[in-house]
Order: C-alpha cells, then sequence, then structure tokens
C-alpha cells in the first residue's frame, strides 16, 4: 500500500494506490481509514479503484452501499479514480450518478479529477 499525502486549500488528502486489493470488505475499507488518519491525519482519500475488489461494484452484494454508510459515519470523504466505462448495471450507473452529486463520495476517471474533488468540498 502506498500512501501520499497532499495538502490542497488547507484539506489534507490522502492518495492511496497499491499492487493488491485494500479493499475486499467493509472491515478492510474502516482499516484502510484508521490507517491513512493514523498516519497522514487526512480524512480525505483519493482511491485507485484498483485497490478495490469487484464485488464492490456489484450493488447487490451491499458493499459499496455499507462501506458508503461507514465512510460519512466516520466523517470520511472519498474519491475512487479509474475506468467505469465497461459496468452495464443501470443501478450502479445510477449509484455513480448520485454519488457524484452528493458531497462525500465520488467516482472519477483521473487520480487529478479525485484529487480537485476532495479539495472542493466542504
Amino acid at each position: 500500500m502506498n500512501i501520499e499525502r497532499i495538502q490542497e486549500n488547507g484539506r489534507d488528502i490522502a492518495v492511496v494506490t497499491g499492487e493488491e486489493k485494500l479493499i475486499v470488505d467493509p472491515s478492510s475499507a474502516m482499516d484502510l481509514v484508521m490507517s491513512v488518519k493514523y498516519e497522514t491525519g487526512a480524512s480525505r482519500l483519493a482511491i485507485d479503484k484498483a485497490v478495490i475488489a469487484e464485488e464492490f461494484f456489484i450493488l447487490s452484494s451491499g458493499m459499496a452501499g455499507e462501506i458508503l454508510q461507514k465512510f460519512i459515519n466516520y466523517q470520511v470523504k472519498a474519491a475512487i479514480w479509474g475506468d467505469y466505462s465497461h459496468y452495464t448495471s443501470k443501478p450502479l450507473k445510477d449509484f455513480i450518478y448520485e454519488s457524484n452529486h452528493g458531497k462525500d463520495f465520488f467516482f472519477v476517471a483521473t487520480k487529478e479529477e479525485a484529487i480537485q474533488r476532495l479539495k472542493e468540498t466542504p
């Protein structure tokens, strides 16, 4: 796991990348949040989609909803960057659309967009 701490607009943002899946269930997502908070103090995470298990993007698994709820409860904002073009699920597309119009959780194409969304979000 690689965690890069950057500061934008006075906000600490942790950029998370890695070679292995770091988020495979809600428990591992919270482990990641706690590790990032401990190492960087950041509660805003820009996360590479490559470190998230594919099950997250199958909404019927409940994993995405549970993780999103935990992040909101712990006042963590996250932006996941990557390619979403191959997903055909209408519920997932709707979930991504709704998330991107909120203020806590975003799905974007690039790391730069992830950082931009997190630095601009109140």
